[in-house]
């Protein structure tokens, strides 16, 4: 006779859960990669989902910032942790959701103005797609007052965005708003 403990039992082998975090990331922020670092936890694979934002001019083109999040997440990779993709969408977010097997859409929270935007999407996209859930993390407090508008017009300003990004889009963002500068001038 087998020990109980030695008996194999067939694997039920769990769905893959697919995270979406989408945004413009119009620049990528030490905010989105704690949501990041954070989210990769919940899900096996993460797909960020980069889009423009109709209201807002957009300092980087689509794939500079597709480049920009692919360099900032290179690094959490592998050691067992979910997989993470960078792709570009410009459709309904629960269509794009769908088209990349996502059932949970995975959104960062900063302050109870994010909520209200937020509940209002969520009811939305509740109603376009029922089987996606949308899960919130709440912002490191540390991260918290830190949106890429306000990062975008202290770098307009000559301003140092070291403690709200990386040093490498620290660099592109110091660039990308001198060049506009120049052409104001």
């Amino acid at each position: 006779m087998v020990p109980r403990n030695k008996i194999k039992r067939p694997s039920k082998a769990r769905p893959r859960r697919v995270g979406l975090y989408p945004g413009a990331f119009d620049p990528v922020t030490l905010g989105h990669m704690d949501i990041i670092r954070r989210a990769v936890k919940l899900v096996d694979h993460l797909v960020i989902g980069v889009a423009d934002n109709p209201s807002k001019s957009q300092l980087f083109f689509r794939r500079e910032r597709i480049a920009m999040l692919r360099h900032e997440t290179a690094p959490l990779a592998g050691d067992g942790r979910a997989t993470i993709v960078v792709e570009s969408f410009d459709t309904l977010l629960v269509h794009f959701a769908g088209k990349v097997g996502a059932s949970i859409i995975i959104r960062g929270l900063r302050a109870v103005s994010d909520f209200e935007y937020e509940f209002q999407m969520v009811g939305m996209n509740q109603r376009l797609a029922p089987d996606i859930e949308t899960v919130f993390l709440m912002a490191d407090p540390r991260h918290q007052a830190i949106a890429s508008r306000l990062v975008k017009e202290i770098a307009y300003l000559g301003g140092d965005v070291a403690p709200f990004t990386s040093s490498y889009i620290g660099a592109a963002l110091k660039k990308r708003t001198a060049a506009v500068l120049k052409k104001r001038r």
